[in-house]
């Protein structure tokens, strides 16, 4: 079993909150500026701030030289954690009625641990 870091485990959530907070504003210039529906909005916040993430959590996080390869392969370790989101949003605003502007902070949280430990493992590889 990988040793726990909690150095790692730290800046990974200092990266998140700069993470979610550049999805969010990604999310919202979508949503209320360019007038796009929620879920286009969600999916294009999403590509721009996993590109940023690949790179803050590789170069701050684990202090990893990214590469062509791992920049490829960190998109497919998100699917899980974009599909859990996407549900979550739907279930959220279409479901529960939650604000469309509120419900990816919500739906995000639940995804953080398993995104720590899938990034570790990519981003470690050699």
């Amino acid at each position: 079993m990988p040793k726990f870091e909690v150095r790692e485990f730290i800046t990974f959530a200092i990266v998140g909150v700069i993470n979610t907070a550049t999805y969010y504003g990604f999310y919202l210039a979508g949503l209320k500026g360019l007038g796009l529906a929620y879920m286009i909005s969600h999916f294009s916040a999403v590509i721009l701030s996993m590109i940023i993430s690949f790179f803050l959590n590789s170069y701050v996080t684990y202090k990893v030289k990214p590469t062509l390869k791992k920049f490829l392969m960190y998109p497919l370790t998100q699917l899980v954690n974009i599909a859990v989101t996407a549900v979550l949003l739907y279930i959220l605003v279409d479901g529960l009625h939650v604000n469309s502007s509120i419900a990816p902070l919500a739906a995000l949280i639940v995804t953080v641990p398993v995104t720590f430990v899938v990034t570790g493992k990519v981003l470690k590889a050699a």
